[in-house]
């Protein structure tokens, strides 16, 4: 059976954001990689995570940028994009494919 390129590039590239995103957070905030590697798609973030601040954020988006190669306009930034590990996943995937 042949697999669809299109949906595999999508699979690999959902992968490498996810990857990233726990690197990130386990890089700019601090967390151990361990704790990490557990979250879900409900795991809270900001307010839920000390080391989550409104400091953090600038530089969390700057390492998301950096390291995704994605452009993050202020009006992307919102809390529900940083309420949980799934909607913070979602929104860097969405801007990888916009490209």
């Amino acid at each position: 059976m042949a697999t669809d390129p299109l949906h595999s590039d999508i699979g690999a590239s959902r992968a490498k954001v996810d990857a990233e995103l726990r690197a990130i957070l386990t890089d700019i905030l601090g967390l151990d990689a361990e704790e990490v590697a557990k979250f879900d798609a409900d795991t809270g973030l900001f307010g839920h995570l000390p080391e989550l601040d409104s400091m953090a954020v600038a530089g969390l988006l700057t390492e998301l940028e950096d390291r995704l190669d994605i452009e993050i306009e202020d009006d992307d930034v919102d809390g529900e994009m940083l309420e949980t590990y799934g909607a913070l996943l979602a929104f860097a995937e969405a801007k990888v494919v916009e490209g």
